[in-house]
């Protein structure tokens, strides 16, 4: 009898987890960063937060920790591009922000134009757990719209889910 789980047991179990794509952005003194993630959560709504796993590897670690603001903006089926580029180590940050339109929030972030929410946070907590940051937002402001279909991650593969709004 095998004692515990390993890695590649709970990675497999895990990609049968269905879970939203999202495009977490930062800017401010330290510059601008943005990262495509799957762990996002909402914590609680009062008061409103929520909170989003960033690898401690990362290069842009530092900007999210020095930055204390984060966006996290959740994606349509139509970002699926988006969604690799900002997952890929190769784009420069500025080709990234250059792929797609984006608009200031109160809080000085910056979202997502046609995201289906965007959650503008300040960055109130972080934990780090094994290879990964625990990222805690307050949020602070938020853009949402009625259309688009959600982009989601299912099997390591992009689906859609279509909204009940839509009609």
């Amino acid at each position: 009898m095998q004692a515990g789980v390993s890695k590649t047991e709970f990675r497999n179990a895990m990609a049968r987890v269905c879970a939203p794509v999202n495009i977490v952005t930062t800017n401010g003194p330290a510059g601008r960063g943005g990262f495509t993630a799957t762990a996002m959560c909402s914590v609680t709504d009062e008061p409103p937060t929520l909170l989003v796993c960033m690898n401690g590897r990362s290069t842009q670690t530092g900007l999210f920790l020095e930055n204390r603001r984060f966006c996290v903006n959740v994606l349509t089926a139509e970002h699926r591009d988006l969604a690799n580029l900002f997952a890929g180590g190769s784009a420069d940050m500025g080709a990234r922000y250059a792929a797609a339109s984006w608009v200031g929030m109160a809080g000085g972030t910056e979202a997502l134009a046609d995201a289906i929410v965007s959650f503008d946070c300040l960055l109130e907590d972080v934990r780090q757990v094994g290879t990964h940051h625990v990222f805690i937002g307050r949020v602070e402001s938020l853009r949402a719209r009625t259309d688009g279909h959600a982009l989601a991650y299912f099997d390591r593969s992009y689906v859609q889910v279509p909204s009940l709004l839509a009609g």
